[in-house]
């Protein structure tokens, strides 16, 4: 090939060079891109055919083609965005394109893309649009069992002017430990039995309970003009606030009264009330006593256990919730002494007012969570991840940020083994000082070719100025 055979391939050397300077300047240009995948370079030979033996073979040049980094992740970075999300280890989100908005309504090509790019803001139409105008896909879940509802992903929508209705409460659950010695406004550590309840209030058939029979009323109920002395032989056991069917809120407290003493020689017993109307007045019941005593043993437990019981027709403030269980759980209530007398008592109520929506976020393992202005949240949806069998044989979507399933790459599997981290971006997964590095070698190299350009040039030169 002589001189001219040193010429073409120099030139090979200075195009597969230039081919690598463009794929160092694309990765630096995208150094701060969501999720980018930086583009390397391999070089491979071109070789003449010189026949078998090596001796004559002639010289021969060279190409450059780019190779894929799609298997390397980026580094992971916190956002205060709620929606942004990221992926460590395999796995990409299945998107969508937007071919068109007709009557208000964007419309979409039906192709899946792929891609790493997780920066996802909620849009006026409530689909989660990344920065490259790629649109999320993922299953919608069952509100009651947070159960996917379908096999296949689609595009995630977000009704925005969502209603949640008001859920009535229908348990409640109550832990408490009862002092041993009751601090009431008449106890008197002095005087056996001044802790116990007004024995004008506690009625005689003590046996009776549970349940209370309706002729009980005198243990039963505590009328509105026997208040204050029930206030002031009781305990404060704990309140909560109920809900109705309608969503509102009705308050309700509870008090302690105890009945027995081991001062007697007897098992500590204590009876519960709830205030089953506030504004009673004379005659009218004021507090009602649950249908269930407080037996303990010397070591400060139930005697005997139980976990649940049932609040019949449960009315409090003329709103009827039904028959209510209230959980106590395993040793949830007990007595052990302390200093103040008090109870320390804790209820929670089920049920929840109406609510209107209020925000949306992604959180870790990509469930998509509403959340209401009456403080519920609901998972709606959940992001769907695909993963490949030869990720580097994906082709790249102009546009960025998404890739397209090729032959090669395999058909997309669905439920890859990557974890989806909320409020997460994933960096580029471009080395600034590797490619710099790079950008120096490839200087050097293409500035090498040209100087062979320069020489060969020079001696066919020297041949035409023999002639």
């Amino acid at each position: 090939m002589g001189v001219f055979g040193a010429l073409n391939s120099a030139v090979s050397g200075l195009r597969a060079q230039s081919f690598a300077l463009e794929n160092i300047s694309g990765n630096i240009a995208n150094s701060q891109t969501t999720g980018f995948k930086r583009q390397d370079t391999s070089f491979f030979e071109l070789v003449t055919d010189g026949g078998a033996i090596q001796a004559v073979q002639n010289a021969g040049s060279v190409s450059a083609a780019s190779r894929a980094t799609n298997d390397i992740q980026g580094n992971p970075v916190a956002s205060d965005q709620e929606t942004f999300v990221s992926i460590s280890g395999d796995g990409y989100f299945i998107v969508s394109e937007a071919v068109d908005v007709v009557d208000g309504n964007t419309v979409f090509n039906g192709t899946d893309f792929y891609s790493r790019a997780g920066d996802f803001n909620l849009s006026g139409e409530g689909f989660f649009q990344n920065g490259a105008g790629f649109f999320l896909q993922g299953f919608p879940l069952d509100a009651a069992t947070g159960n996917r509802t379908g096999a296949l992903p689609e595009v995630i929508q977000i009704d925005t002017d969502q209603f949640l209705p008001a859920a009535q409460t229908t348990t409640l659950d109550f832990s408490a430990n009862l002092p041993t010695f009751p601090s009431t406004n008449q106890s008197d550590p002095n005087v056996d039995d001044s802790e116990l309840l007004a024995p004008a209030l506690r009625g005689e058939d003590l046996t009776a309970v549970p349940p209370v029979p309706a002729s009980d009323t005198g243990n039963a109920t505590i009328l509105a003009n026997q208040t204050q002395s029930f206030l002031d032989t009781s305990i404060a056991g704990g309140s909560t606030t109920l809900f109705t069917a309608l969503g509102d809120a009705v308050d309700v407290q509870f008090r302690f009264a105890k009945t027995e003493s081991t001062q007697t020689g007897t098992t500590d017993t204590y009876n519960l009330y709830f205030q089953s109307d506030s504004n009673a007045t004379g005659t009218d019941v004021a507090y009602t006593r649950v249908n269930q005593q407080f037996e303990f043993g010397t070591d400060g437990l139930l005697n005997p256990p139980f976990e649940t019981i049932t609040l019949t027709g449960f009315t409090v403030d003329g709103n009827n919730f039904g028959n209510v269980p209230v959980n106590f759980g395993i040793n949830g209530v007990t007595q052990f002494s302390t200093p103040s007398g008090v109870a320390s008592a804790n209820v929670q109520a089920n049920g929840f007012p109406a609510g209107e929506f209020e925000n949306v976020a992604i959180n870790d393992g990509g469930r998509i969570t509403v959340t209401f202005s009456n403080d519920q949240s609901i998972d709606v949806a959940e992001i769907g991840l695909a993963s490949f069998n030869a990720d580097s044989a994906l082709r790249r979507i102009d546009g960025g940020g998404a890739f397209a399933a090729t032959a090669l790459s395999g058909e997309p599997i669905l439920g890859a083994s990557g974890a989806i981290l909320g409020s997460t971006l994933e960096a580029s997964n471009v080395d600034i000082a590797d490619e710099f590095t790079n950008l120096i070698v490839t200087q050097q190299a293409y500035t090498a070719n040209s100087r062979v350009v320069t020489v060969a040039d020079e001696l066919l030169t020297e041949v035409i100025n023999i002639l």
